[in-house]
């Protein structure tokens, strides 16, 4: 069994998702939440909030392995430079306990979860609950949902390798 920690950065609120996976590449449920990072003075506080958070959970689940969504050019470059700082926070983090982490591409995720780089919000979050067996009305938060997705990409990326002799990196550049 393997404890993948997979995160969705974000300077408000950075996501957090937890799952097991077996050797057949069966997923299993075990955590999500949101770190909330908007208590803070100021975005540097944010930042130490975000490293402290993700401590914490780090000690609470003890991940084998890390997966974290890339950055992307979204509404302005000022949201994309701080979207930038907390996934280095989070990355700077993870690396300190030298955990393994794999970098996934937003449209690489929907792509594998739902099939189509394009996918929406509410079809990934549909994805997610149908493949960790999730209740429909369960309380999912948005950011949680989307490090679930993160996790998820990593558990089929890395079963899709153990089968083909492929690395992942190279899965990933060519787009799973």
């Amino acid at each position: 069994m393997i404890r993948i920690l997979g995160i969705d950065p974000g300077s408000q609120r950075t996501g957090i998702g937890v799952v097991d996976v077996d050797d057949a590449g069966r997923c299993r449920y075990v955590h999500a939440q949101a770190l909330v990072l908007l208590g803070a003075d100021d975005f540097p506080s944010r930042l130490g909030l975000l490293c402290d958070g993700l401590e914490a959970l780090l000690d609470e689940w003890r991940p084998q392995q890390v997966a974290i969504e890339t950055v992307f050019m979204d509404k302005s470059a000022t949201s994309a430079l701080k979207l930038g700082h907390a996934r280095g926070a989070a990355l700077a983090t993870v690396v300190r306990r030298k955990l393994p982490v794999s970098e996934y591409a937003p449209r690489l995720i929907k792509q594998s979860l739902v099939g189509r780089g394009a996918a929406d919000k509410a079809q990934v979050q549909h994805m997610v609950r149908l493949l960790l067996n999730l209740a429909a009305d369960a309380k999912l938060q948005a950011d949680a949902a989307d490090a679930l997705a993160v996790a998820l990409t990593h558990a089929h990326m890395s079963a899709t390798a153990g089968r083909t002799g492929v690395s992942t990196a190279l899965l990933r550049r060519r787009g799973g």
